[in-house]
């Protein structure tokens, strides 16, 4: 007897297209956790004013040009015993390149808290991350193939012969992979869907809620289903069965965990209470062209990177240096990172930020000064770096 079918009994999965809109094939390793997927597709609706002699609306075509919009929201999770957090292709194609995985570094020698020398060449670029006991940093500049400066020091001292964890970088490009992400339901009965020719156009970071939360949201091709698919579909010749389900361990990281570093040098602030970061990618799709109902590829345009924080307002010299900031336009580096566990860890930098003149909120017993829409700069695709550890 058919049933309810619970909002629960719900699985994601999500690779790389080698093509725009061809989909991509997925294992039980591109699963990844996910608070939830909105698909919204809309077909055109041309009006018809032929002429019948009645005052009826006439049907419209049953091909017409499709549009189709995508939300999916998930929670910051561990990402232990895998090369890449499950949900990497999704900040691969907000950001662009292929991710940069550095490991096996090893302390030569320390110059500064923020500069050392590794044993081996360290093959990294500024905007790499680096990571050790359970914190993250990336990399400033890149003295010679042999030492590196960071934006910041980690709280424990780095010694000689102090190895560094694995990191994965996810850096700006100008060019934007598409991805897939399959929607599985039970019973096997239910209706599953397929996203393909998936577009980040922008992903929202939000920091110290209940859990950290990344918002994923844009253009796709198209969306299949089990039950209207037709082979030749996003060229897949048969609707794609599920790989099979294991087991799926991850844990969620507290909203409330990480570190906050802000200006030159580097001060870290514990007086956050609230931030967003926000990537826009301007992407369009090209779908009015002659031929086709559905989108041909994307077409990325500016991109905007902006980040909005609320911090209590004290009278010391690193938060009067940040209000200065504001007031002589000057730019800022800022970093966050995002957990305090290894393997569960996210950074976010941010090289040069031009901080907004704060908002003065009193609402409140403490002062908290609210700094909105500060935009991030950048010469080639350098305003933005993405890291777990």
């Amino acid at each position: 007897m058919a049933n309810y079918i619970s909002s629960n009994q719900n699985r994601f999965y999500t690779a790389l297209e080698s093509s725009y809109g061809s989909a991509a094939g997925v294992t039980p390793s591109n699963r990844f956790n996910c608070l939830g997927l909105n698909i919204q597709q809309v077909q055109e609706q041309p009006v018809r004013k032929d002429k019948t002699g009645s005052r009826s609306s006439l049907p419209p075509p049953v091909v017409a040009r499709k549009a189709t919009e995508f939300t999916l929201a998930a929670y910051l999770a561990s990402w232990n015993d895998a090369s890449q957090p499950s949900y990497g292709s999704l900040f691969q194609a907000a950001m662009g390149a292929s991710p940069i995985i550095s490991q096996n570094l090893v302390v030569a020698s320390t110059v500064s808290p923020t500069t050392f020398g590794t044993v081996s060449p360290h093959d990294l670029s500024p905007g790499t991350a680096v990571s050790f006991n359970n914190e993250i940093r990336f990399v400033a500049s890149v003295p010679d193939a042999s030492t590196l400066q960071l934006n910041a020091p980690f709280s424990t001292p780095l010694q000689s012969g102090a190895a560094l964890a694995p990191t994965v970088t996810y850096c700006l490009s100008t060019a934007l992979p598409s991805v897939t992400i399959y929607d599985y339901w039970d019973p096997v009965t239910a209706v599953s869907r397929v996203l393909v020719g998936t577009a980040v156009n922008s992903v929202e970071f939000s920091v110290n809620g209940d859990f950290h939360e990344f918002l994923f949201s844009g253009p796709a091709a198209d969306v299949i289903d089990s039950v209207s698919f037709t082979a030749g579909q996003a060229g897949l010749s048969s609707f794609p069965a599920e790989p099979t389900v294991g087991s799926f361990d991850y844990s969620i990281v507290p909203g409330s965990l990480g570190q906050v570093w802000l200006g030159t040098p580097a001060n870290q602030f514990f007086t956050l209470t609230q931030c967003k970061m926000l990537v826009d990618n301007g992407i369009e799709t090209r779908n009015m062209e002659f031929g086709s109902i559905l989108p041909r590829a994307i077409a990325p345009g500016p991109r905007s990177v902006t980040a909005g924080f609320t911090l209590y307002a004290q009278d010391d010299t690193q938060t009067a240096a940040l209000y200065e900031a504001a007031r002589t336009r000057q730019m800022t580096p800022a970093m966050i990172q995002l957990g305090q566990q290894q393997g569960a860890l996210l950074g976010v930098y941010l090289p040069n930020v031009q901080p907004e003149v704060p908002i003065y909120d009193g609402s409140d017993t403490r002062l908290q000064w609210r700094f909105q829409a500060c935009r991030a700069h950048g010469a080639a695709d350098d305003e933005l770096y993405v890291a777990f550890a």
